[in-house]
């Protein structure tokens, strides 16, 4: 597949919300493995906003594991190489066409530690990042969420299927996704539209009812038998169902060899009101790395495995979009159902 016009225009327009100007560095950093029509249309879109574009390609590394690695955000690729990473800190700008990306690669630190900043374009189908249209008062309503988030001291998820999770949220990160770089030292990936919070270890307790509709993004698959989490101390203790779907969480996650893919990362809500949770059946499963089902508006996002926060670190990893959740903070309902708050929707 080649580019498109409507695909490079739509890059270039997130490119300058994102303070791209004619002059600055531009860094495009992709490996053997990227997705070709990404990094032509990335290449081409900056050229376009009078960017000073160069390449850097790397292979992609050999697998280290038994099974597929899918949508983890934690790049390997750079492997610690000394000459790119040179190039990478002294460019203004980041294009990070990388399959995994650089939001939890070892050598992210460094890489902001000067003027750069880092726009992750998730692993998706141009047409995925072209569809999704941007809405001014995003960067507003992730703040406010974020905003409240940050302040406070309880999680609480239940559903109508028997969700019932509580997470402490004292001494854990958070953070607000908008799609768009921050000046020097930021790093953001697009699409964007999530506020997430990564737990201190042992504040994650109760149950997770995975239901139909629900999805596990590492398969790129919607659920479609029931699929019941029991996690005490941070970690699922028992997978309870009896379908495909249990069977093949279990059959994954086992393969890691540690406690630690069975922890929890991060959890969170969904606030993109253009991406849509159903939008991942209409593409094959290679042409899509789910990063619109977890923007979704009203989502609860469960992740399962590394968690810098809590000290855990593992290549085992779910991300799970769940549909007509109710999130409190503190007694506030972010998320009823479903359905944003009045304040935090568009």
């Amino acid at each position: 597949m080649t580019t498109e016009w409507r695909f490079i225009r739509a890059f270039a327009a997130h490119f300058a919300r994102c303070g791209l100007h004619g002059g600055e560095l531009v860094a495009l950093l992709s490996e053997s493995q990227s997705r070709p029509e990404l990094v032509e249309t990335a290449r081409l879109a900056a050229q376009s906003l009078g960017g000073r574009v160069f390449d850097v390609v790397v292979p992609t590394p050999p697998s280290a594991h038994s099974v597929p690695i899918r949508s983890t955000g934690a790049s390997q690729a750079i492997g610690h190489h000394e000459a790119v990473l040179a190039a990478l800190t002294h460019s203004d700008l980041v294009l990070d066409c990388t399959v995994e990306g650089l939001l939890h690669a070892p050598e992210l630190g460094r890489i902001l530690s000067g003027r750069t900043r880092v726009l992750m374009i998730s692993n998706e189908h141009p047409e995925v990042l072209e569809r999704l249209q941007w809405d001014d008062d995003l960067p507003r309503r992730v703040a406010l969420g974020h905003e409240w988030l940050k302040a406070a001291s309880t999680m609480r998820v239940t559903t109508a299927h028997g969700t019932d999770l509580t997470v402490d949220l004292a001494d854990g990160f958070t953070a607000g996704s908008t799609g768009l770089t921050d000046g020097p030292g930021s790093i953001a990936h697009w699409p964007g539209g999530l506020v997430l919070a990564f737990p201190a270890a042992h504040r994650v307790n109760g149950t997770i009812v995975l239901a139909p509709g629900d999805m596990n993004l590492t398969f790129n698959r919607l659920m479609e038998t029931p699929v019941m989490l029991h996690i005490e101390d941070d970690h699922i203790e028992h997978i309870e169902g009896d379908g495909a779907d249990a069977i093949l969480f279990r059959s994954y996650l086992s393969a890691f060899g540690d406690r630690e893919s069975y922890a929890t990362s991060h959890v969170g809500w969904g606030m993109n009101q253009f991406a849509r949770w159903d939008s991942a059946q209409l593409y094959d499963k290679r042409e899509t790395w789910g990063t619109e089902a977890r923007a979704y508006a009203g989502n609860f996002l469960y992740s399962t495995g590394a968690n810098e926060t809590a000290g855990r670190f593992t290549a085992g990893h779910f991300d799970l979009p769940m549909r007509n959740c109710t999130v409190s903070l503190d007694g506030r309902e972010v998320v009823t159902g479903g359905v944003l708050a009045p304040e935090l929707a568009p």
